[in-house]
Formats: structure tokens, sequence, C-alpha cells
């Protein structure tokens, strides 16, 4: 869910920067992959640590 919110927040500011619909969009994408990438190295992180 974290991962969405930044995503669509992070489309919505390149929107209003003046960016072009795709290239709002790609940053949006960038946005949620990067934010799932880091949940996911937190994630095996904890896991690790706490077994």
């Amino acid at each position: 869910m974290l991962a969405f919110l930044v995503g669509a927040t992070a489309g919505v500011l390149a929107r209003l920067d003046g960016a072009t619909y795709p290239a709002a969009f790609a940053r949006a994408g960038a946005a949620f992959a990067a934010v799932l990438g880091l949940a996911a190295a937190i994630t095996g992180v904890l896991a690790q640590i706490l077994t």
C-alpha cells in the first residue's frame, strides 16, 4: 500500500512540475519499484535478524 501511495504521489508531483503524462508515469513507476525493492530488502534483513 505504501509503494502505491509513493508512486501515485510521485506521479502527481511530476505532473504538477510540468512533465508529460508518459514521463509522469515513468517517474511514478520508478518510485513504486524503488519502494518495493526497499521494502523487500528490509523484510529480508528483519527475517534474518528475528530467526
